[in-house]
C-alpha cells in the first residue's frame, strides 16, 4: 500500500521561517537606524541585533539536516537550509517531503510576539510588527495556497491589535499569533475581560488564536540552567514548555472564553497532543466535583464538550499515547513537523528523529483511513479554512 504521505493532501501545521536579514531595515523607516532589527557578522556567526544589543543568530532557528546538536548550529544563513529563509526553496523542500501546505510561524520576533517590546518605543514597535506581517504576505505569494502565513500580533495595545487583526485578515493571513502568558509582559492574564475585544476581533475575522508554546520569557533557554549544562537544561525546558498550554486550555475553558466566543478557534501549537486525554478528563471532573455549574449556570457544555467544540493541538513525535488521543478527540489534532527547528522531523546526523513520512506510516499506520484523513488534512484545513 503506499505511503500515507502519497494517499492524503497532507497539511503541516506548524513550521518557522527564519527571517532574511533585511525583513525589517528594508521596509522600516530609516529615521530609527540601528534600533530597528538588523544583522551583523560577529565573530563567525550572524546575529540578529536590536540596537547594540545581541538578540538571537538566526542560525539557530534553521538546524534541519546540519550535523550537530544545540547549542551546535549553522554559523551564517550561508551554513543554513536555504528552505528555511527563501519560498520557492521551502516549496521543493515540500514537494520532496510529500507535503501540501505549510503554516508558517515567526521567530525573531517570539513565538508570542513578545520580543518586540525590546524595541522599547510604541511607534517603533508596531511599524516593526506590520513590516513583518506584510513581508510574510510576500513570502508566502510563492504559492499561497500552500504557504500559509499567521501574523504577528501588538498586543500591549489592544486598539492596534484589533486593527491589525482586521487589516491581516483582509491581506490573507491564517490566524493570530499570541502568547500564552501575557502577564510575564505586563498584561493582564488571559481570562481577564480586558481581552474580550481580542477575542471578539478574531471570531469576527474568522481567524483562529494560535498559542505557540514558548512564548514567554525564554532569555535563559541557552543558558545551562542550575548546573545542569546547556542540553540537558534545553531538553528540560523543551518538555516542560508542553504543559504550559495544558494550562492555557484550561483558561480558555475555565475562564469562560470558550462559552462567551463560541465560533472562535484555538489552536495549541509544537505542545503534543497525547497529554490533551488526561488534561480534559481532569478538567471534567474537576468541573463537576467542584460544581462549576453552581456559580457559572450560564456555562452550558462541559470542558470536553467546549474542547471538541473549538480547540485544537499539534503532535510531530510521539507515539505511545497518540492513537489514544485520536481515538477520542479525531476532529481535534493536527499534524506538525516544527521545520526547520532543532527538534524538527528534518534529522541531521546527529538526531534521532525520523522524517515526517517515515514517522506518519509508523505512528498513524493502524488507525482507518477516516482517522488519518482527518490528522493530516481534514481538521486544518476547517481550522484554516482551505479550499
Amino acid at each position: 500500500m503506499p505511503e500515507l504521505f502519497d494517499r492524503f493532501r497532507v497539511i503541516d501545521v506548524d513550521t518557522h521561517v527564519t527571517e532574511p536579514a533585511d525583513v525589517w531595515t528594508s521596509r522600516v523607516s530609516s529615521k530609527w537606524g540601528d534600533l530597528v532589527p538588523h544583522v551583523i557578522r560577529m565573530g563567525r556567526k550572524d546575529m540578529w541585533m536590536i540596537g547594540d544589543k545581541p538578540v538571537l543568530p538566526p542560525g539557530i532557528t534553521a538546524t534541519a539536516g546540519f550535523d550537530g546538536i544545540i547549542p551546535d548550529f549553522p554559523d551564517t544563513y550561508a551554513d543554513a537550509v536555504t528552505a528555511s529563509y527563501d519560498a520557492k526553496a521551502r516549496l521543493e523542500h515540500m514537494d520532496r517531503e510529500g507535503i501540501h501546505a505549510q503554516v508558517l510561524y515567526p521567530n525573531l520576533g517570539g513565538f508570542g510576539s513578545g520580543r518586540f517590546l525590546e524595541l522599547k518605543h510604541p511607534e517603533l514597535m508596531l511599524e516593526c510588527v506590520r513590516a513583518y506581517n506584510d513581508w510574510l504576505i510576500d513570502w508566502c505569494s510563492a504559492d499561497p495556497e500552500r504557504l500559509l502565513p499567521i501574523m504577528a500580533t501588538p498586543f500591549w495595545d489592544l486598539d492596534a491589535a484589533v486593527q491589525e487583526i482586521e487589516r491581516c485578515a483582509k491581506t490573507g493571513h491564517k490566524g493570530v499569533l499570541f502568547g500564552s502568558q501575557p502577564e510575564v509582559f505586563g498584561e493582564p492574564v488571559l481570562v481577564d475581560p480586558h481581552w474580550d475585544r481580542f477575542w471578539a476581533a478574531a471570531q469576527d475575522a474568522e481567524l483562529p488564536i494560535s498559542f505557540h508554546i514558548g512564548s514567554g520569557d525564554n532569555a535563559d533557554l541557552l543558558s545551562g540552567g542550575p548546573g545542569l549544562g546547556t542540553r540537558t537544561h534545553l531538553a528540560r525546558v523543551c518538555t516542560q514548555l508542553f504543559m504550559e498550554n495544558s494550562n492555557c486550555i484550561a483558561d480558555m475553558i475555565f475562564g469562560g472564553i470558550c462559552h462567551r466566543f463560541p465560533k472562535l478557534n484555538f489552536v495549541s501549537v509544537e505542545s503534543g497532543a497525547s497529554w490533551v486525554v488526561f488534561t480534559i478528563e481532569a478538567c471534567d471532573w474537576q468541573w463537576r466535583n467542584n460544581g462549576v455549574h453552581t456559580e457559572h449556570p450560564e456555562y452550558d457544555l462541559l470542558p470536553s464538550e467546549y474542547f471538541k467544540r473549538q480547540i485544537y493541538a499539534c503532535f510531530w513525535f510521539e507515539e505511545s499515547g497518540l492513537e489514544r488521543a485520536i481515538e477520542l478527540y479525531p476532529d481535534n489534532l493536527l499534524f506538525e513537523t516544527d521545520f526547520p527547528h532543532p527538534t524538527s522531523m528534518s534529522p541531521g546526523p546527529q538526531s534521532i528523529a525520523d522524517p515526517p513520512r517515515v514517522y506518519a506510516d509508523r505512528a498513524l499506520g493502524g488507525l482507518p483511513d477516516e482517522l488519518i484523513g482527518k490528522v493530516l488534512h481534514d481538521n486544518a484545513a476547517r481550522v484554516y479554512r482551505l479550499d
